[in-house]
């Protein structure tokens, strides 16, 4: 009766776990359906502008913007990003702010969209980092575009920003009423997220610096050891 009652049991349990694997499955293969239907419907950018985009990204690295450095991607050249320096006389003197352009399925039809990865406090740039400028908005040329054009023109938003327009309306009330407290939070901002780390690089050199000259002194003491025990050496011959 117990063996009956055990065989039923570890039978129920075999069961269950059947049909937990097949729902599993079911779910597995239902999500992966979805997946394929959504990458299927979703437009690609079209690769055929792959070439185009390196070459212009490869003039700005031969004729550079003066403060904004290209960040190559050699796995994906899609992937367009630079840092941006802030620019002087401004809240942003001082910061490194990383930019990066993407591109929709339409480009070049469609405009690219701005983003700033740093944060930053400024009339046209959101709190999400969306950058608002006329160049990638009304003004976009299909028929005419470079990067090295719209990197230069989200530069010139950090010297003179167009408040009329504003993304974030709190940084542009300031600056349109308040110009002094306006620069005080952009000046915060720089200071928490966007300052150069010179000290650590200076710290990180100086103790290259350090790590050699220990290297030199163990090898001259190293030297000086061998010279010393080969003078023992021939005093005892």
């Amino acid at each position: 009766m117990k063996n009956d009652i055990k065989q039923n049991l570890i039978y129920t349990q075999k069961l269950f776990c059947q049909r937990l694997s097949i729902n599993n499955l079911n779910k597995f293969f239902f999500k992966s359906s979805k997946l394929q239907q959504k990458m299927i419907q979703e437009p690609q950018i079209n690769p055929q502008l792959g070439p185009i985009i390196a070459k212009q990204l490869q003039m700005i690295i031969k004729q550079p913007i003066d403060g904004v450095h290209v960040i190559l991607n050699e796995q994906d050249v899609f992937d367009i990003q630079a840092d941006i320096d802030g620019p002087v006389d401004t809240p942003f003197q001082g910061g490194v702010f990383r930019c990066k352009l993407i591109l929709p399925p339409q480009f070049p039809q469609m405009a690219p969209k701005g983003l700033f990865n740093t944060k930053i406090f400024h009339p046209n740039v959101s709190e999400k980092g969306e950058i608002c400028v006329n160049t990638l908005k009304k003004d976009w040329n299909p028929n005419q575009w470079s990067l090295k054009n719209i990197f230069e023109v989200i530069k010139c938003l950090l010297i003179v920003p167009f408040p009329e327009s504003s993304l974030n309306e709190e940084a542009g009330k300031l600056f349109m009423e308040n110009y002094d407290e306006y620069f005080k939070r952009a000046k915060l901002l720089t200071n928490i997220y966007a300052l150069k780390q010179d000290a650590n690089i200076l710290k990180g050199n100086n103790q290259i610096v350090i790590d050699e000259a220990d290297k030199k002194n163990k090898v001259n003491q190293t030297q000086q050891k061998k010279e010393n025990d080969q003078k023992k050496w021939l005093k005892r011959i």
